[in-house]
Parts: C-alpha cells; structure tokens; sequence
C-alpha cells in the first residue's frame, strides 16, 4: 500500500511537472519574437498600409467616373395646360371647362460619338490613376526596402558588437589569470578591463539603434505589435553578379509606371482633342407632344400630335478655345513624356554606378581585408598573452578588427540600400 502511494505521488508530481512544462512552453511561444522575411514584409505592407489604401480608392473612384461619362442624355418631360378661363361669361364661370393639357417628351441626340469619346477618355484616365497608383507603390517599397535594410544592418552590427564583447571578456580572463601568476602588471589589467566599457557602449548604441529601425518598419506596416515581439530576417549580404546596364534600362522603359503614366497622358489628350471637335458639332433636340382640346374650331382635330426639331445654331460658339487647348494639351504632355524618359534613364545610370562602386569596395573585404584583420587580432593576442607583443599592439589590432568588420557591415548595408535604389529606378525587383 506504501508503495502504492509513493508511485501514486511520483505520478502526482509528474503530472504538475509537465503541466508546468507545457505552460512555460506556451508562455515562451507567446511571447516569442514575429520574424518577417522581405516578402512576407512586402505583403504585409501592401495589404495593410492606409495611404496606399487611400490611393487604391482614387483609382477606384475614376473607375466610376467612367460609368458616368457613357451615360446617355435624360429625356425631358413638359405638360403644358392652357385653356382655362380667367373670366366668367354669360354670368356663368366654368374655369376648368375648357382646359386642355399637353404632354410633351423631349430628347437631345448627341452627334459625332461624343459619349463613346467620353467613355474613352474615362477609361484613359483610370488607366493613368492605375499607373500613378504603381508609381506611389513603387516609391512608397523603397522606403520599406531601406528600412527593412537598416534593421538588419543593425541586427548584425549588434551581434557583432555582442560576438566582440563575448571574444573580450576571454581576453579578460586570461588577463586576471596573468595577473595572478605575476606575469601582467596592475595597470596593464586595469587599462584592459577599463577597455570593456567600450564594447558595452557599442553593444547599447547598437540595441537601440535595432530597436529604432524596427519600431519605423512597424510604422510602415501600421503594425501594433511589441517592438520585442517582431522580427525580421534575410541575408544580409551582396553578389558581384551585375547585368550590364543597357539591360536595366531597358528593363526600366519597359516597366517603370511613371513613364507608361506619361505615355498614357499623351493618348489622352488626343482623345480630349477629338472630343473637343466633336463638342464643336450641333446636337439636334427631337420634341413631340399631344393634344386634346375639345373646344377648337376644327371637329376633326380634337386629338392631335405635334413634332419638333431644335437645332442650336452654333454661328459664333464652335468649341474654339477647348480645340485650341487641347491640341495644346498633346505637345505638353509629350514635352513631359521626353522629360520622363531622360529621368529614367537618369535614374538608372545613377543607381547602377552606386552599385558598382559597392561592389568595388566589397570584393577585396571578402576576399582579403576580413580575414586579414582576424588573423592579425588573433596573431597578436596570442603574441600578446605570452610577453611576445606590448599592450599598445594588443589594442590596437583589436580596435583595427573592430573598424574592419563594422566597415565591411556598414559596405554590406550601403550596398543593398543601393541595389534597392537600382530596383526603384528600374521600377520592378530586379536585384533581390
């Protein structure tokens, strides 16, 4: 019975210890960090962001202007009564007696295809909000791209700093144990441990600087979430594969929305000037009516039907000054179209030289300066810790490793806020 009982308690106690277990677990995924790779960033953002939001909504309001300007013109309905007595005759006054009422219906038919030309240059413009609204998109991921950029810039100048400190303090330790055995001088100790409040700043200007950049992406993606709950990740590196630059040009004429809005806006000014003439021509209003009057002098002509035509004559007002100002409207826009055009190519010659200068200064710390500055730090600090190289050499190689790895991160960071830049000016993502 003992025994039973102690296997009753050991169960007991298993079972609160896993219960305990399950609760830290849950407790630990709950607070975990939200880690965001580029692409779930981008659809967060796209999904979630208001002004781009707003602006999908301007497009969507020149979608139902195009329902507007196919409308037909409304028919117009008169009723006309007449008739009606104003004064008593033979001393007897039936005022209504004699009334006799005409309904008339009215409708001005529009000459020259000027509903199909309006329905044109709506469909026109929603194609050039659509465009205008790829360009604020466009700009609007390059400024998500440089900060998604910055936070991982700072994640990994953080764990630099933190990989640094981790690397001193073994330095430390062999220090104090040089100490002990008399072989390091008191000062030489203390200059080396008065040296780890150094790494201690680097590592505290890092982690808010992280902090910073993250809590400006979460502003970007209208995201409430604790700055200690999100994350972000992706490689944080370069590639010294570079397409020539005709093929980003290219690339950029074919893609970039501003220039198809500027293109667009061309074609849209001629169909405004072909509305503008259309608007030049006369539209005829067709009437017809009946009557019915009982007391007129014709017995057969009681009932009666009436048409009419109504035609405006346009003797001075032809649409002159809107003909004038629209044919001017199409020189101006493809006076823009060329003004686009040079800043495209503009803008990638300009981005793709940053970039190639990035690489530039990348490829010799990939290849050489990086492990040179390791091997140097390590080479002298073990020279250091037997007598064979002076505490100035020691801290200098240290600060020389320091300078080399945070220049090649910073290179890294520059680089890909310039391939961002590249990706802009081409208008699609051309260097992931």
């Amino acid at each position: 019975m003992n025994s039973l009982r102690v296997l009753s308690a050991q169960f007991i106690r298993g079972l609160g210890t896993t219960a305990v277990l399950a609760f830290l677990s849950c407790a630990a995924n709950a607070g975990a960090q939200q880690s965001l790779t580029w692409d779930q960033v981008r659809a967060k953002f796209e999904a979630a962001n208001p002004v781009l939001k707003a602006d999908q909504s301007n497009v969507d309001e020149l979608k139902a202007e195009e329902i507007t300007a196919y409308l037909r013109p409304n028919p117009e309905f008169t009723m006309t009564g007449d008739g009606t007595q104003i004064a008593p005759k033979n001393g007897t006054w039936q005022p209504v007696k004699g009334t006799y009422l005409v309904p008339n219906f009215s409708y001005l038919h529009e000459r020259d295809h000027k509903r199909e030309l309006r329905l044109q240059s709506a469909k026109e413009g929603t194609q050039i909000g659509g465009s205008l609204h790829e360009d604020l998109e466009r700009n609007m991921l390059f400024s998500l791209r440089s900060a998604f950029v910055q936070t991982l810039e700072a994640k990994a100048v953080l764990e630099l700093a933190k990989a640094d400190l981790e690397y001193y303090d073994k330095i430390i330790d062999i220090s104090q144990a040089r100490f002990k055995d008399g072989s390091l001088a008191q000062v030489d100790l203390d200059r080396i441990e008065l040296l780890r409040v150094q790494y201690e700043s680097e590592i505290e200007t890092a982690t808010v600087n992280l902090r910073t950049q993250k809590i400006q992406l979460l502003q970007l993606l209208d995201d409430r979430t604790p700055v200690d709950q999100f994350d972000v990740s992706g490689p944080f590196d370069f590639s010294n594969d570079l397409k020539p630059l005709t093929d980003f040009e290219q690339a950029a004429m074919d893609a970039r929305p501003d220039l198809r809005a500027a293109v667009q806006a061309i074609e849209q000014a001629k169909t405004n000037h072909k509305l503008a003439i259309a608007n030049g021509s006369t539209d005829p209003t067709f009437g017809a009516w009946y009557t019915w009057n009982s007391s007129n002098n014709n017995p057969n002509g009681q009932q009666t039907l009436g048409l009419s035509v109504s035609i405006p004559l346009r003797i001075f007002d032809h649409n002159q000054g809107e003909k004038q100002r629209t044919l001017i409207d199409i020189d101006r826009n493809q006076q823009l179209t060329d003004a686009a055009r040079a800043q495209v190519f503009s803008d990638v010659d300009s981005a793709y030289e940053q970039v190639r200068s990035n690489i530039a200064l990348l490829t010799p710390y990939r290849a050489k300066y990086r492990d040179q500055a390791t091997r140097v730090r390590d080479t002298v600090t073990y020279s250091y810790q037997r007598g064979g190289a002076s505490l100035m050499d020691f801290l200098n190689a240290q600060s020389d490793y320091r300078v080399v790895q945070l220049a090649y991160l910073q290179l890294v960071g520059s680089y890909l806020t310039a391939a961002s830049q590249l990706n802009l000016a081409v208008g699609r993502e051309i260097i992931p």
